[in-house]
C-alpha cells in the first residue's frame, strides 16, 4: 500500500512537471494565423522565441499620425521593405533595439528599406523626448487599440514585423533581436 501511495505522487509529481513544461512551450509557439501566442507580459526577451516565416499574410493597412505630424499609411510603402515595430519607452529590450534601427535606416533607407516605430502604453509626451534623446531618424506613431488588434494583440515587447514590398507579414519577432537578424531579413526581400 505504501508502495502504491509512494508510486502515485511520483507519477503525479512527474505529470505535473511535464504539464509546466509543455505550457511553457506552448508560450513560444505559433498559431495558425501565424501570431505569437505568448502569454501577456510586460515585455519579451529573446529566449526561445522563434520567427514566423511560413506562409505570408497581407499586413493590415493602417492611417497613424507620426509624432511630427506627418500622416502614416501602410500601403504607402508598397514597392519597399518595411520594418514594422511595436516598442515602448520603459521596455529594456526595445531600448536596446533601437539604435539597430536606426542604422539600419542610415545605411538601407535609399535602398528600399522603410521603418515605422509604433509606440505603444506610453504617454506622448515620453515618447517625443525618447525620440529626441535617442535621435530616432525614422517615423514614429502611437499605437491605437484598433492597429494593435489588427496585428494580432501585441503581448510581447518588442514585436517586430518584417513586411515585403508586396505588403506581406514575412516574418515575426517578440522579444530582442541583434541588428544581424533584421538585415538578414531585408536584404533577403530587397
Amino acid at each position: 500500500m505504501k508502495k502504491t501511495v509512494v508510486a502515485f505522487i511520483i507519477l503525479f509529481v512527474l505529470f505535473l512537471v511535464w504539464g509546466l513544461l509543455l505550457k511553457n512551450q506552448q508560450k513560444y509557439t505559433k498559431t495558425d494565423a501565424g501570431m505569437d501566442s505568448m502569454s501577456q507580459t510586460n515585455y519579451a526577451v529573446s529566449g526561445n522565441v522563434q520567427a514566423e516565416t511560413s506562409a505570408a499574410r497581407k499586413a493590415p493597412d493602417f492611417m497613424l499620425t507620426s509624432l511630427n505630424k506627418n500622416k502614416i499609411k501602410l500601403s504607402d510603402y508598397k514597392g519597399k521593405v518595411i520594418i514594422l515595430d511595436f516598442w515602448a519607452t520603459w521596455c529594456p529590450p526595445c531600448k536596446a533595439e533601437i539604435p539597430h534601427f536606426i542604422d539600419l535606416y542610415d545605411k538601407y533607407n535609399k535602398q528600399g528599406l522603410e521603418i515605422i516605430g509604433i509606440a505603444t502604453s506610453d504617454e506622448k509626451y515620453k515618447v517625443d523626448s525618447f525620440i529626441k534623446n535617442f535621435k530616432i531618424n525614422y517615423p514614429v506613431a502611437m499605437a491605437d487599440e484598433k492597429i494593435a488588434n489588427d496585428y494580432g494583440g501585441i503581448r510581447g515587447l518588442p514585436t517586430t514585423f518584417i513586411i515585403d514590398k508586396d505588403g506581406n507579414i514575412r516574418e515575426q519577432f517578440v522579444g530582442y533581436r541583434p541588428k544581424e537578424v533584421f538585415e538578414e531579413a531585408f536584404l533577403k526581400l530587397k
